[in-house]
């Protein structure tokens, strides 16, 4: 009830403009594959929405509470085998393998968290990095359980039933969507509800001052692991989703460092801390991605007419670009700390505060 209130509280405090808009963003999200019939187009927006999860899950972590992991892929990496081994090896529907995969990473955070939370600062994000590398290796060298290096191959999805009702089959991208578009709105709720409750002020309050916080009677081992189980058990159920929707895992996709720092990155460069900020940082990271992957960033300066494609440039640009992802990763977040500490979202916010005051 009280999480129903404060939801309540929320939504009162909204304004009628931002209602409006809110509901503008809803309903064309929720007619985009109506309107949009491109595989490619709802493949973008599916990968944005599985981004956003990622990322808000790291933020109640990191962002509210202040615990800056980086072996988050640890409880990715769990939803995603989780759910893989129980559909293929027990015939479970990945639509409730997904839940037992959610159970599993909140009882795998609380044994990290138990360990990882003894330690502060450099040494809490080393032991959350140790603990995600023991589970990759884990995970590697256990052939007879996850295959191994070989990782799994969905060989089919189930459709999802109802009793002997078939809700949706998932032939088409569409219903992986709307299943993703459901994950990110949830998420987003859960975490406005954090940020407004009571839950949520202690998790800020360990965030400015873990030792004021203690002195204040908050008990921060309990909290840590609760702001740690809530972020594990969304990021597995990204995890869950991703395998289901790839079709294929391995220990270097699921559980590798650069997961990790993929998640991190999210909100960053969007903004720690935030709701929207998770939003933003998807919003630049997931087209970033693509456009490098698919060398549209080459194809648009050969097209613009700023290189040439006969040029030793061009040649290099077309050869290299599309593998210098982790290069361009590392600039833009250079660029952000540099010119923008509070992340995009922050930079947008100030810039904003700064032409009202020049303004009156």
């Amino acid at each position: 009830m009280s999480m129903i209130s404060e939801a309540l509280v929320i939504l009162r405090s909204i304004k009628p403009a931002g209602l409006l808009v809110f509901l503008a963003v809803l309903i064309s999200l929720a007619a985009f594959p109506l309107v949009v019939e491109s595989p490619y187009a709802h493949h973008i927006m599916i990968l944005i929405f599985l981004s956003v999860i990622m990322g808000q899950s790291w933020n109640i972590l990191g962002g509210y509470t202040g615990q800056y992991s980086v072996g988050h892929a640890a409880y990715f990496g769990t939803g995603a085998y989780t759910t893989m081994m129980l559909m293929q090896y027990q015939q479970v529907p990945p639509w409730f393998g997904m839940f037992a995969g959610a159970a599993t990473a909140i009882a795998m955070a609380l044994i990290i968290g138990s360990i990882c939370f003894r330690l502060r600062g450099p040494y809490f994000v080393l032991a959350s990095i140790a603990a995600a590398e023991i589970l990759r290796l884990s995970a590697l060298n256990t052939k007879e359980l996850t295959n191994g290096a070989e990782g799994i191959l969905a060989t089919d999805i189930p459709p999802l039933k109802i009793g002997s009702l078939v809700v949706t089959d998932f032939l088409t991208k569409v219903p992986f969507y709307y299943t993703a578009l459901v994950f990110a709105l949830l998420i987003i709720a859960v975490t406005c509800i954090v940020q407004h409750s009571k839950l949520g002020f202690y998790f800020q309050a360990i965030r400015e001052d873990q030792d004021a916080a203690h002195s204040l009677g908050i008990n921060l081992n309990l909290h840590k692991n609760l702001s740690l189980a809530i972020s594990a058990a969304f990021t597995s159920l990204a995890g869950s989703f991703y395998a289901v929707y790839i079709g294929f895992i391995d220990p270097t996709t699921v559980l590798s460092m650069d997961m990790s720092v993929q998640i991190v990155l999210i909100c960053i460069i969007g903004g720690i801390g935030t709701i929207m900020g998770p939003v933003v940082g998807s919003l630049v990271l997931v087209p970033l991605s693509e456009a490098l992957r698919s060398n549209l960033i080459t194809q648009g300066l050969i097209s613009a007419g700023l290189v040439s494609e006969e040029s030793p440039v061009g040649a290099f640009l077309k050869e290299n670009l599309a593998h210098a992802h982790v290069l361009i990763y590392g600039i833009l977040v250079v660029v952000v700390i540099l010119y923008m500490p509070e992340g995009v979202l922050g930079f947008v916010r100030n810039m904003v505060r700064a032409r009202e005051r020049s303004n009156s």
